[in-house]
């Protein structure tokens, strides 16, 4: 199918589709829109906080830190079925909660958790754990059985310690939130640019309240991503998660800024997802309308996240994916795409 074509099949889809996409969209807007007002209290809104300390950051244990990693006895609290990658809930022998996350997801989140962090934004205290053991593993799971050994062991699984004081109140829309047109909220769509994190759906965004953040006396409602796996693959959707998440090949082929102005720059990430959606119209429609969101970015808001992410060392961005336990050559592979990428910020 040449281009003129394949632009055709897309208009008639979008033209046959477009009174269910309006009215989802609308169901959508109106159900966003009241849990933007029930999230609306005199507590602050916090998205990204100055990074003074960049260049002595640790990203290999992250925002956790060493003395939280996981390293204790886990057992099975329950499943969660939300989302699309297997997960589940488990608590260490000190009472610590964490969510076990399974598959193509566990490594690319772990890593895309530090960088983002490491610049300042609020980020899960992820961990990557080769192999863990969960005592009281029920018998069948929902989702990823076929991951499960013997005596409950699993390879290859990300965790997400659950914070003390921290309560889920909401979530928060790209287009409509306390930081729009902010150079803050810019900056971490850069940063989504840079990591191709794809999965930009509004679900994935979280409002958490802090009764006592650290350093404040003050009550805040902290603004994050909280899915960051879609990253490090593809710039879209595509029809395998071997190529859409954590794929050095993909990742290193994609390209990254697509144009330049005097004011504005847009990026690649996100990008329509696979064709082969294209026969699942409501998720071909909500993903092309995302592609905005790395769009006419504010030059001045680019270069300042460039700058922020060249105080980062070579060994700081290596750790980061030493931490998810890619293998050396990966480990290198990826840390010089997001080098370049650092790089070509720089020259804007």
């Amino acid at each position: 199918m040449n281009n003129k074509k394949l632009r055709l099949v897309i208009i008639l889809l979008a033209i046959t589709t477009l009174t269910y996409s309006v009215t989802a969209t609308a169901k959508k807007g109106t159900k966003a829109r009241k849990s933007e007002k029930a999230i609306t209290k005199p507590e602050t809104p916090v998205l990204w906080r100055s990074p003074s300390d960049i260049q002595s950051r640790n990203l290999f244990f992250g925002p956790g830190g060493k003395e939280d990693a996981p390293h204790t006895v886990f057992t099975f609290i329950k499943e969660d079925l939300d989302g699309t990658n297997p997960k589940f809930d488990v608590e260490d022998e000190n009472g610590t909660k964490w969510k076990v996350k399974l598959g193509a997801e566990a490594r690319p989140e772990t890593v895309a958790s530090r960088l983002v962090w490491a610049v300042g934004y609020s980020t899960n205290e992820d961990y990557f754990l080769p192999l863990l053991r969960v005592e009281k593993m029920p018998a069948h799971l929902h989702r990823g059985q076929n991951l499960v050994g013997p005596e409950g062991t699993l390879r290859n699984v990300r965790l997400k310690r659950y914070l003390k004081g921290e309560k889920k109140v909401g979530d928060w829309q790209w287009r409509s939130n306390a930081f729009t047109s902010t150079r803050e909220l810019n900056g971490l769509r850069v940063m989504m640019a840079l990591i191709n994190n794809w999965d930009l759906k509004d679900q994935n965004n979280s409002v958490y309240e802090e009764k006592h953040p650290e350093g404040s006396d003050s009550p805040e409602q902290v603004y994050m991503i909280s899915d960051l796996g879609a990253s490090f693959g593809t710039t879209g959707r595509s029809w395998t998660h071997a190529g859409s998440k954590g794929n050095l090949k993909a990742f290193s082929h994609s390209r990254f800024i697509s144009k330049v102005t005097a004011q504005y720059v847009d990026f690649k990430v996100p990008t329509r997802p696979a064709l082969i959606y294209i026969f699942s119209p409501g998720e071909f429609t909500s993903r092309l309308g995302l592609r905005w969101i790395g769009k006419r970015i504010p030059r001045d808001d680019v270069r300042w996240m460039g700058q922020l992410l060249a105080q980062l060392s070579p060994e700081q961005v290596r750790d980061a994916f030493r931490a998810a336990g890619y293998p050396p050559e990966e480990v290198e592979g990826f840390a010089k795409v997001v080098e370049r990428r650092i790089v070509q910020l720089n020259k804007l």
